[in-house]
């Protein structure tokens, strides 16, 4: 079996790309570990609702970030392959 450069190289930015994508994981359990929290700080007093709400919204962007990280490396792998020019 013979396999070109090239397609080695795609090969790879694939596996690549989906381990990538993993780190997508991580977010989704962490905001829902947050609105649990979040909800239950309200539960046990609605009176910081407001201070509550914006402070657990404010971490759950923070914690989005890793997520969209993974995706900006993930599609640059797969679609503007920066390893095919190396050839």
């Amino acid at each position: 079996m013979n396999i070109s450069n090239e397609g080695l190289i795609l090969a790879c930015s694939a596996v690549g790309a989906g381990l990538a994508m993993i780190a997508g994981i991580g977010p989704g359990v962490g905001q829902g570990i947050a609105a649990g929290h979040g909800a239950s700080a309200v539960g046990r007093n609605p009176g910081a609702r407001s201070d509550v709400t914006s402070t657990m919204l404010l971490g759950q962007a923070v914690a989005e970030t890793t997520g969209l990280y993974s995706l900006v490396i993930a599609l640059i792998l797969l679609f503007a392959n920066p390893l095919l020019g190396k050839l």
